[in-house]
């Protein structure tokens, strides 16, 4: 979903160079320090990636979204309170063995992405063929790819897809806000999660990687 165009956006991105970078062709995080690193692509406004960069600060965490005007509002939260563990990216998906090296990130946040329903569109989902390509490219070798989603038809698409590339699922719900699991238990939301629980749609989700724990 496309947001409203925020006429202060650009200025804000422009004033804040060492935490948002727009369209590198390489991109530098700049972190205080070196840690495991983790990506959410398609950031939105970015309350899951800020949330899980406070809980984790033994981790570094970049939010990528390709609409300015909505990482723009993560931005103006991260300037009013910084968290030195989070960097913005404003970049698309097609390239991310462009924006990062091999086996760099240790895991991937698919967060309510958007479906693309018409067969025409299949290659633009986050879950086709060419973009776990780049997943198992950029994820270590232990690389979690995590997927959540209201959409029941793109999560069995997703799982298909996966199937098909030879990943394994380590956690699958059906119904994540009313699973007992660990993962349910520290489940950190998205603001459209929030909003599809409280109408009391059902929470799909999947975690996943390129190699068995026997591989």
């Amino acid at each position: 979903m496309r947001l409203r165009n925020k006429p202060w956006a650009k200025e804000l991105i422009a004033q804040h160079p060492e935490l948002i970078q727009v369209q590198p062709s390489h991109f530098h995080p700049n972190f205080e320090k070196a840690q495991p690193l983790r990506l959410e692509i398609g950031t939105g406004k970015g309350q899951f990636i800020y949330t899980m960069a406070q809980q984790h600060p033994n981790m570094n965490f970049i939010a990528l979204e390709m609409q300015e005007s909505a990482l723009a509002v993560l931005l103006k939260q991260q300037v009013a309170t910084p968290l030195p563990n989070l960097q913005l990216l404003v970049a698309n998906a097609d390239h991310l063995v462009d924006l990062f090296s091999d086996d760099q990130v240790s895991e991937i946040y698919l967060n309510f992405s958007d479906p693309w329903p018409k067969t025409r569109h299949e290659k633009r989902r986050l879950t086709y063929a060419s973009f776990l390509t780049q997943y198992r490219r950029i994820l270590t070798p232990t690389g979690v790819l995590q997927l959540k989603t209201d959409n029941r038809h793109f999560f069995e698409y997703s799982l298909m897809s996966m199937n098909h590339f030879g990943m394994h699922f380590a956690e699958l719900s059906l119904d994540l806000h009313h699973d007992t699991t660990a993962w349910a238990m520290t489940n950190v939301t998205t603001e459209y999660e929030d909003k599809f629980a409280a109408k009391g749609q059902p929470i799909y989700g999947v975690r996943a990687t390129f190699e068995s724990p026997l591989d």
